[in-house]
């Protein structure tokens, strides 16, 4: 394993636009997998200070929503609703697998791409908007960010590479320390962010969704890309914002 200074710059730098020195980016990306909690985190935290401010400045609860999910879009370059479009189109559109692959290179955005955008944004804001701003909304946010990038280094684990070349395959296979210490780390930011009992639900309901996607992968095109890794962290990061809402809700 990387030292955790070069593993979190190399995380950093890999899943967000952040300047990072590159002096601090040393080896290869699976061992820093390790450190995308911790990014999430991060990122969930920039999301849920913009919630905290827009709906202190009277804004409602869909623009101040729509204001926070903007945040980690513009620090990671959308670098994750990307390949859920991606995602979409290529599973969706494709006839076979050499198809499927070639679609989710092409860097125009079809019919399929576009309505899987328009629900994860919608899905996102809506069950944000139901979480009343403070510090519950500010932990889910965190809790979701972390856990969605969690996941990611368990993908390469569980399915081979679909592609020779491409992002996916050129990222590494973290090994099963790095995986399992990084859902460690998500996994315990769900039960902080979301209490025990709404931690461990958000948990299973995301692992499921988090499997139909890679077990759809398997089937159509072979193994995972990083496409398919931006758009299992997108479902990760609605399941867990679903969830919230509802446990948030009955418990308010």
């Amino acid at each position: 394993m990387q030292g955790p200074r070069d593993a979190l710059a190399h995380a950093a730098a890999f899943l967000t636009r952040i300047p990072v020195p590159g002096g601090l980016v040393r080896g290869p990306l699976g061992p820093a997998m390790v450190a995308f909690p911790m990014v999430g985190a991060a990122l969930g935290l920039a999301a849920g200070l913009v919630y905290g401010l827009a709906s202190w400045l009277g804004l409602g609860p869909w623009p101040a929503a729509l204001l926070a999910l903007a945040t980690p879009i513009l620090l990671t370059g959308a670098l994750h609703e990307d390949g859920l479009a991606d995602t979409a189109d290529g599973l969706g559109g494709g006839r076979n697998a050499e198809r499927r692959l070639e679609i989710m290179r092409d860097s125009r955005t079809g019919a399929f791409g576009v309505l899987a955008l328009i629900l994860s944004v919608a899905l996102r804001a809506g069950a944000l908007a139901a979480i009343a701003p403070g510090w519950a909304a500010i932990g889910v946010l965190v809790a979701a960010g972390a856990w969605s990038r969690a996941v990611l280094p368990a993908v390469p684990r569980i399915l081979p590479p679909a592609r020779a070349d491409g992002l996916g395959a050129g990222a590494g296979r973290p090994d099963e320390r790095t995986t399992a210490i990084a859902l460690g780390l998500g996994g315990v930011a769900l039960l902080l962010g979301l209490g025990f009992g709404g931690g461990l639900i958000a948990l299973a309901v995301s692992a499921a969704a988090v499997w139909a996607l890679l077990v759809a992968a398997r089937r159509t095109i072979g193994g995972y890309t990083g496409d398919i890794m931006g758009a299992a962290q997108q479902i990760a990061e609605i399941a867990v914002l679903l969830t919230a809402a509802a446990w948030l809700s009955e418990r308010g």
